[in-house]
């Protein structure tokens, strides 16, 4: 499985995220670019530890069950759900949203396994920074196949 702590795959993503167009479109979801943008850099935050989100509910009950599915090589499937905290309903600016996600990108990268948060997943709980990597590189995956990249 790919990582986001591997160069090349630090230099994809990258690549992709810059194919994206303010009016590019989404293939599935309610989110427009923008926004994509501003979900993933929240999630971001939270693998460099900048923000920290306390456990749900429904992470304690079934988290333990769907881990692997964060970080395995089975993609996602579309219109999954999202916590709260990381949904997005205002309207981002294009620009500074990809910065800010770039940015953050780079950071996580270049931090290493070492920089990467210590913190339970709101839903899957306790993760190693090996498969915070790997599913951080899943996300964004995820989010730039929605819209075409």
């Amino acid at each position: 499985m790919k990582s986001l702590y591997h160069p090349e795959t630090l230099k994809e993503v990258l690549t992709r995220i810059d194919n994206l167009k303010v009016d590019s479109s989404a293939n599935w979801g309610k989110m427009n670019s923008s926004q994509m943008m501003e979900h993933c850099a929240k999630t971001l935050e939270f693998a460099t530890g900048k923000t920290k989100e306390p456990r749900l509910l429904i992470g304690y009950l079934l988290g333990g069950f769907f881990k692997t599915q964060y970080y395995n090589e089975k993609p996602w499937r579309q219109n999954s759900p999202t916590s709260k905290s990381f949904t997005v309903v205002d309207q981002p600016q294009f620009e500074a949203s990809k910065l800010r996600l770039i940015n953050l990108i780079k950071e996580f990268s270049n931090g290493g396994p070492e920089k990467c948060t210590t913190h339970p997943s709101p839903f899957f709980g306790k993760l190693t920074p090996e498969q915070i990597g790997m599913g951080t590189y899943k996300h964004l995956d995820h989010h730039l196949l929605q819209f075409g990249n």
